[in-house]
C-alpha cells in the first residue's frame, strides 16, 4: 500500500470518530452518515438503505463475479463493569479504547481501507463492493439481509469480524427452539389430570443425553442446551395442563436446520416450533482462493463458536478481522493499535492474490 503509516493513521482517525457516536443495533444512523461522509470525502459514489452503507469499485464488469467486503458499525450496549467512558477513544499503552474498537470496528476500518488500496486499480479478477452493515449484534432483518437484494449475485465475500487474523471457514448456526408439552389439569390432591410437567422433563432428559452422529472436525457435534423453563401455575394444587420450555440449538456445518428439527421432532412428545432458521451454519471450503490465499500467508484455519452475519450470507464467506473475539462486548473494550496496520495490511495481502 502506497504511504501505509498514513492509511493506518487514517484508519485509527476514523475509528476513533466512529467510537464517540453511539452506534447501538437500530439506532446506528450517525455512524451510518458518518461513513456515508467519509466515502463521499474520497469522491467515491455512496450507495445506503437504512442505516447499511455500501460503495462499488469503479470496475463493474459484468462477466466478472463480485466479491464482498463486509463488516457491521453497530455496538452492543456498554455492560455495567466500564471504569472508562465507552465513548471516549483513548489510546494508552498501544490500545485503542472504546466501545465497538473491536468488536467491530477495527475490522471495519481495516476492510475499508483495503477496499480504498484497490479502488483505482484496473483489471481486477473480482468486482468489489464494500459494505457496512447494521444491526448484526441482534441478527436484524435490517442489516445484511437488506442490503444483500440491493447489490449484484455475489460469489464470495470476506466478513470482517475480531478473530486475531485467523480464518474462520466455518460457523455454527443457532436455532432457538419454544417447547410446548400439552397434559390435562387436574387437583394436586387427588389422582387427576396428566401432569405437562413430567412430560416436559422426559423430553429434556432426552435432549440432555441425545448426541447426534455427524460431529465436525471444525465444530464439534450438535449442542442442545434448554435455557428456561416455566408453566403457568401459581398455585400448589394444581397439576399443570402445559409446560414449555426454550432450546438454545447450536448446530454444525454438517447438519441444516431441518434435519435437526425432524430429529427432535421424531424423538419427543412435546411440540417444538423454531423461532427462525435464518442463522443457518456457514462453511467455506478449504481449497477456495480465500483460504488458500490465507494459508499462504501462514494463517491458520478454526470453526467459530460465535454467529455472525456470515450466517445470513448464501455464498462462501471467510470470517477473518483484527482483533480478539474473547474482548468483544467486555467492560472497557479495546484493540491495539498495531492490530489496525496488520489487519490492513493482512486483508490486502490475501486480496493481492485473490484479485
Amino acid at each position: 500500500m502506497p504511504n501505509q503509516p498514513d492509511s493506518v493513521a487514517a484508519a485509527l482517525h476514523l475509528l476513533q470518530d466512529l467510537i464517540r457516536l453511539p452506534s447501538f443495533s437500530r439506532s446506528e444512523d450517525k455512524t451510518a452518515d458518518l461513513l456515508a461522509d467519509f466515502l463521499a470525502g474520497q469522491s467515491i459514489p455512496v450507495h445506503r438503505k437504512g442505516n447499511n452503507v455500501w460503495a462499488f469499485h469503479p470496475q463493474q464488469d459484468p462477466s466478472k463475479p463480485y466479491l464482498l467486503l463486509n463488516s457491521h458499525h453497530d455496538t452492543v450496549h456498554p455492560n455495567a463493569s466500564y471504569t472508562l467512558d465507552p465513548f471516549l477513544p483513548d489510546i494508552k499503552n498501544d490500545k485503542l479504547y472504546g466501545l465497538g474498537s473491536n468488536d467491530a470496528g477495527g475490522c471495519l476500518v481495516s476492510l475499508l481501507f483495503a477496499f480504498l488500496h484497490f479502488y483505482e486499480k484496473g483489471n481486477l479478477a473480482y468486482n468489489l463492493v464494500f459494505v457496512a452493515s447494521a444491526e448484526e449484534e441482534i441478527s436484524g432483518q435490517h442489516g445484511i439481509e437488506m442490503v444483500l437484494p440491493e447489490l449484484p449475485p455475489i460469489a464470495c465475500g470476506l466478513v470482517g469480524e475480531p478473530t486475531l487474523l485467523q480464518m474462520a471457514v466455518a460457523e455454527r448456526g443457532l436455532m432457538v427452539l419454544d417447547v410446548v408439552a400439552s397434559g390435562r389439569t387436574g387437583h394436586a390432591a387427588r389422582n387427576e389430570g396428566d401432569n405437562a410437567l413430567y412430560k416436559a422433563v422426559e423430553d429434556i432428559c432426552w435432549m440432555q443425553n441425545h448426541a447426534f452422529d455427524r460431529v465436525s472436525d471444525l465444530l464439534g457435534p450438535v449442542k442442545l442446551t434448554v435455557t428456561s423453563f416455566q408453566t403457568q401455575n401459581r398455585q400448589h394444587n394444581v397439576v399443570p395442563e402445559q409446560a414449555e420450555f426454550v432450546v438454545d440449538v447450536r448446530v454444525n456445518e454438517l447438519y441444516s436446520f431441518e434435519e435437526i428439527l425432524h430429529i427432535i421432532q421424531a424423538n419427543i412428545n412435546s411440540a417444538a416450533r423454531p423461532r427462525s432458521m435464518r442463522l443457518q451454519p456457514s462453511k467455506i471450503a478449504l481449497d477456495h482462493p480465500l483460504v488458500t490465499a490465507g494459508l499462504a500467508l501462514g494463517k491458520t484455519c478454526y470453526g467459530s463458536p460465535t454467529t455472525s452475519d456470515m450466517a445470513l450470507m448464501p455464498f462462501p464467506t471467510l470470517k477473518m478481522g483484527p482483533g480478539d473475539s474473547a474482548r468483544s462486548h467486555m467492560a472497557d473494550e479495546f484493540i491495539y493499535t498495531a492490530e489496525i496496520a496488520d489487519g490492513i495490511e493482512t486483508y490486502i495481502a490475501i486480496l493481492n492474490q485473490v484479485l
